[in-house]
């Protein structure tokens, strides 16, 4: 019996060269099912040359048709999938060989809807890997701690399950935090397995649509909150939100906000790092955008 098919969604935006490589990265996947790329060209003219078609693999080129950014792009995507599994990775990742091969086999488990993985994070000249320390991941993992084996380029899902979901919700400004977003909404309706071993390079840093962006950043992390109430029973994860949101605040201009926004972080959860920092930069001592740029270099976000 030959391996089940599995459409991958890279959506693109501006990034010519990137693009090209996540795309010879799917193609090449060590994988015995048939592997279909959707690329899908977000807010700018699909380039049809990317097409090509071989035995078991093929790449398809499409126009974001819903709500322009990367959550309507990718359920642009995934409307074009033909595959029994739906897999995402963003334009400036690549997936390493055995990616594939070695995610599907934990579909066999039919209680498992999604299965993500451990990740390269390329820094400049540095390669970090964060490997993931559970089988599992679960909705109160989640809630806790952003948990770094659901990068949305590891994310392989049942299309089914998919469809129950609803895809992307593209209401999120700027679609900031979507594949969260979703990664929350997924580990409450199946089990989210992980293979215990980086599948995905992922470049960091310069190349985030995201960076600098912190208005939007802001409208998006009070969206979260607000759509996900139950953050509410974990303070712990609620202070590690309302310190990206503070961070964020300050990136902004609103130095007042971000203080007022950091001191509920930390009266909710003293160990929270990001209280402290995004105190620091609401009050000018340090400027965002320098505390992001030091956290890149050791393959961490905010």
């Amino acid at each position: 019996m030959s391996a089940p098919g599995v459409t991958t969604i890279i959506c693109t935006h501006n990034r010519p060269e990137l693009v090209r490589v996540a795309i010879d990265a799917a193609i090449a996947q060590r994988y015995d099912g048939d592997v279909e790329v959707v690329v899908v060209f977000d807010r700018t003219d699909p380039d049809l040359s990317l097409e090509r078609e071989s035995p078991g693999r093929r790449v398809r080129v499409v126009a974001n048709d819903h709500v322009g950014g990367l959550a309507g792009a990718r359920n642009a995507g995934a409307a074009h999938a033909t595959g029994e599994f739906i897999a995402f990775c963003d334009d400036d990742d690549a997936w390493l060989p055995g990616k594939l091969a070695a995610q599907v086999p934990l579909f066999d488990d039919p209680a498992v809807g999604v299965v993500t993985s451990g990740i390269l994070v390329a820094f400049g000249d540095k390669i970090i890997p964060r490997v993931p320390e559970v089988s599992r991941i679960t909705t109160d993992a989640l809630l806790a701690d952003r948990v770094f084996a659901a990068h949305p380029s590891t994310v392989v899902v049942r299309r089914s399950i998919w469809n129950d979901l609803g895809g992307i919700d593209e209401a999120i400004p700027g679609s900031y935090g979507e594949d969260y977003d979703w990664i929350l909404r997924a580990s409450r309706a199946t089990e989210v397995a992980v293979a215990p071993t980086p599948l995905v390079k992922v470049l960091w840093g310069a190349t985030s649509m995201f960076n600098d962006r912190w208005q939007m950043q802001v409208d998006a992390f009070g969206y979260l909150l607000a759509k996900h109430p139950e953050f509410d029973a974990v303070p712990h994860g609620k202070a590690r939100v309302l310190g990206q949101l503070a961070f964020a605040q300050a990136g902004a201009g609103h130095k007042r906000d971000a203080r007022r926004t950091a001191w509920q972080a930390f009266r909710l959860n003293p160990r929270e790092r990001r209280s402290y920092l995004a105190m620091l930069t609401g009050l000018g001592v340090v400027s965002s955008v320098r505390i992001l740029r030091t956290l890149n270099r050791f393959g961490r976000g905010f």
